[in-house]
C-alpha cells in the first residue's frame, strides 16, 4: 500500500508563487512515475504535470507550461510542484498521484490539498 499526503497548498495572490509537496510512504518510491492533478468547483479532474522515476522526464499541461515546475528528491520521497504566475484560474484540490511499476495508471492518489489564488 502507497500513502502519498500533499501539503503547501493555500491562499495566495494572482502572480504569487506556492511550492506542493507530497510525500510517499513506499520504500520502492524511486521506481514510480508520480503527477500532479487538479480539480476545480465543478470542473473535472484534469492533468497538470508528470515526472518520471528518475526526474530526467516531465510533461506539463500546456495551461502550466512555462509557470509550473515539478521535480522530485527520491531520496526523500518526495515529488514537488513550483507554481509560479498564480492565476485565479489555477484554484483547485491539487492531487499527487503515483504510478507504480508496470501500472497502466496512476493507482494511488493522495487527499489533496487546496490552493486559491485570489485576483
Amino acid at each position: 500500500q502507497v500513502q502519498l499526503v500533499e501539503s503547501g497548498g493555500g491562499l495566495v495572490q494572482a502572480g504569487g508563487s506556492l511550492r506542493l509537496s507530497c510525500a510517499a510512504s513506499a520504500r520502492t518510491f524511486s521506481t514510480y512515475s508520480m503527477g500532479w492533478f487538479r480539480q476545480a468547483p465543478g470542473k473535472e479532474r484534469e492533468f497538470v504535470a508528470t515526472i518520471n522515476w528518475s526526474g530526467g522526464g516531465t510533461n506539463y499541461a500546456d495551461s502550466v507550461k512555462g509557470r509550473f515546475t515539478i521535480s522530485r528528491d527520491n531520496a526523500k520521497k518526495t515529488v514537488y510542484l513550483q507554481m509560479n504566475s498564480l492565476q485565479p484560474e489555477d484554484t483547485a484540490v491539487y492531487y499527487c498521484a503515483a504510478k507504480t511499476y508496470g501500472a497502466y495508471s496512476y493507482n494511488y492518489w493522495g487527499q489533496g490539498t487546496q490552493v486559491t489564488v485570489s485576483s
